[in-house]
């Protein structure tokens, strides 16, 4: 199976997470996401985090930890999600791209329309958030 490989950055503070809105025309389109984008030839995923997030989002990434992997098939096309948690980073998140943003509590993402591939994400920021007690 021919993979897209693709960072995606949970960026959270405190009990929310940063979202964006993807356009109309792209794939999945009008739909939430977890930002980030396709990692280069050659590029680690770190490395392709820290540069999709400051295109997208104008964030400088500090510090990130890989949480999972995941591979999905849409049909059209397949992905594999290499997701980092991003709670320390330098400037504040914004749609960069003229895309919809916002911050969202981790309790009420589930009133956001995402991509299929991003519930795994959801499930482990909700068990994160009831570990912490928030």
């Amino acid at each position: 199976m021919n993979y897209i490989d693709v960072a995606v950055g949970l960026i959270t503070r405190n009990d929310q997470v940063f979202l964006t809105r993807r356009k109309e025309h792209q794939h999945q389109g009008n739909k939430w996401e977890f930002p980030g984008g396709k990692i280069e030839k050659g590029e680690l995923p770190i490395a392709g985090l820290a540069r999709e997030l400051a295109e997208e989002v104008d964030i400088k990434v500090n510090s990130a930890q890989q949480v999972d992997l995941i591979e999905h098939d849409y049909g059209d096309k397949c992905v594999r999600l290499f997701v980092f948690e991003v709670a320390n980073f330098s400037g504040e998140p914004r749609g960069a791209e003229g895309q919809q943003s916002t911050w969202v509590k981790i309790s009420q993402l589930q009133d956001y329309p995402l991509p299929e591939a991003n519930q795994a994400m959801v499930d482990w920021l909700q068990s994160c958030l009831k570990k912490s007690g928030s």
